[in-house]
């Protein structure tokens, strides 16, 4: 369980996004979790100074298909950093274990074989109140974790 609020973070230390482009791929799956991390994640990348025009967004079906968005976007020499936001409640069988891991062992391979950070920003949680409570509930929301998180690292 998260033990700290995901929207708190040290406004000083986050770099000025004015002139970076960002891609977000987002699951259609649970969408009233995934338009929630939408939300805080453009928020907070405009907070920071990026443009709404510099902020792409793309849909796709699952949350498997994270990947297969991501790579596309990491093609595009245009973007500073990409985004995937999804989320998967455990249900009755493995297919939660095999999509989590899916996910997380393709956007790290990602991450070790391109030149564009790729952020996880996959909820995985036991419940539809655990993801809600990570999507602008109590624990704040995994979006505005995902836009500091691919400022600082498009910056890196």
């Amino acid at each position: 369980m998260a033990t700290k609020n995901l929207s708190e973070y040290n406004i000083e230390n986050v770099p000025d996004a004015s002139n970076m482009i960002f891609g977000i791929v987002v699951s259609e799956w649970n969408p009233e979790i995934t338009g929630a991390l939408l939300e805080g994640c453009r928020n907070t990348l405009e907070k920071h100074g990026a443009l709404p025009e510099n902020i792409h967004v793309k849909t796709v079906p699952g949350s498997f298909e994270l990947i297969y968005g991501a790579r596309q976007m990491t093609l595009n020499d245009g973007y500073d950093a990409v985004i995937i936001l999804g989320c998967v409640i455990r249900g009755e069988t493995p297919h939660f274990d095999y999509i989590c891991q899916g996910v997380t062992q393709g956007i790290a391979r990602l991450n070790a074989t391109n030149n564009i950070p790729v952020v996880f920003g996959l909820l995985t949680t036991e419940n539809m109140q655990q993801a809600i409570d990570r999507a602008g509930g109590r624990l704040g929301n995994k979006g505005d974790e995902c836009a500091v998180v691919a400022i600082k690292m498009a910056k890196f």
